[in-house]
């Protein structure tokens, strides 16, 4: 035998996978780049600028912690995906340092004052998101119109679920749902034309709000509008094996079916009337369910416990979307649920092959 030949001793796991870190994070941020682009075509370069400082202001804080810590690499990518997602779920005329105070408080409070990468217990983009909405609220709510839209002054660019929060603290008498309140809303003309096509073609209508909402003709965070492409995203990342369908799948539809059941309530229109397609198209709810709530570093490692973890994700979204002051609950849930996952994580472990539990064991 060669004297080359030696035996390794190590701890397990002894198997792995090929991807690395850095290999993931990249799936992730070219799973969103078609989302960023729709944000820049529809709100303009001011959208380029608000991401790019996130982006810019994430890397130079993880920069510092690297040389203070003496370990780390800028180059897992992971830094750079958090200021993306920091981005995408800010308004497109926010100023500009409170971008850079949403980037330095994910990565420095969040992520490396609980020890750097694979340490943090919540998500960081979604926890710096929440700091500057609490800590900045109206620039953090004021929104920009698509420049698809027609009519866009008579709103002032209200993101539609802000425009139902308001509409229905202002109601004095039922409507059928959320799609009626937003009548007055804008629609965008290839909105409209879409909509008639389906109607001449196919004989149902289908209300011009819900192709807008789909593909990303309203006024949001500059990640979140377009249904459509984020969906585009999610799929590539399913095809890589970045995600499994336990989180997103039950996010969406413990959420979808809550909203169904319950939310025709606020319309007068008893149990089971709910617009599921409106909710689950609005708002954060697809980045948030895709590729937030998947963050591997905080959400639960078993099935069971993704599962559960997505189960209430969904439920905590559409208390504080439905009965909250807020008109959206998508960051809350997921960091609100990040807190659990330890909990999940060793309630839902698989038992160990040949363990015997103390109860088990007789006493001499």
């Amino acid at each position: 035998m060669s004297s080359d030949n030696k035996f390794t001793i190590a701890t397990s796991p002894h198997i792995h996978h090929k991807d690395t870190t850095s290999r993931i994070m990249l799936d992730v941020i070219i799973a969103l780049i078609p989302a960023g682009i729709w944000s820049i075509y529809v709100f303009g370069m001011r959208s380029f600028v608000v991401i790019g400082v996130s982006i810019i202001a994430a890397v130079l804080c993880e920069y510092i912690m690297i040389r203070v810590m003496k370990r780390g690499s800028i180059c897992d990518l992971s830094a750079v995906l958090t200021g993306i997602l920091i981005g995408y779920n800010l308004p497109t005329d926010v100023p500009l340092y409170v971008a850079v105070a949403a980037s330095a408080f994910a990565i420095l409070l969040i992520k490396w004052a609980f020890g750097g990468l694979g340490a943090n217990i919540m998500n960081p983009a979604l926890a710096g998101r929440c700091f500057v909405l609490f800590s900045w609220t109206g620039a953090m709510t004021t929104w920009k119109a698509p420049s698809t839209n027609i009519a866009i002054d008579t709103l002032g660019g209200a993101s539609p679920l802000g425009y139902l929060k308001t509409s229905l603290a202002d109601l004095s008498e039922s409507v059928s749902g959320p799609i009626a309140i937003l009548a007055d809303y804008p629609k965008s003309e290839s909105s409209i034309a879409m909509s008639e096509w389906v109607s001449s073609s196919f004989g149902p209508a289908i209300d011009p709000h819900y192709f807008d909402l789909f593909f990303g003709h309203v006024s949001g965070s500059l990640g979140e509008v377009s249904a459509f492409l984020l969906l585009i995203g999610a799929a590539y990342l399913f095809a890589r094996r970045v995600i499994t369908w336990e989180i997103p799948m039950s996010y969406v539809v413990s959420f979808g079916i809550l909203i169904w059941i319950f939310d025709g309530l606020r319309f007068g229109n008893g149990f089971f009337t709910g617009d599921v397609a409106f909710h689950v198209l609005s708002g954060g709810l697809i980045l948030g369910a895709f590729f937030m709530a998947t963050d591997m570093v905080t959400s639960p490692l078993t099935p069971k416990g993704q599962i559960i973890f997505g189960i209430g994700c969904g439920f905590l979204t559409f208390l504080i979307r439905v009965y909250g002051s807020l008109p959206e609950g998508v960051s809350l849930a997921i960091i609100i649920m990040n807190l659990f996952v330890a909990l999940l994580d060793r309630a839902t472990a698989p038992k160990i092959f040949g363990f015997v539990p103390k109860e088990g064991v007789k006493k001499k």
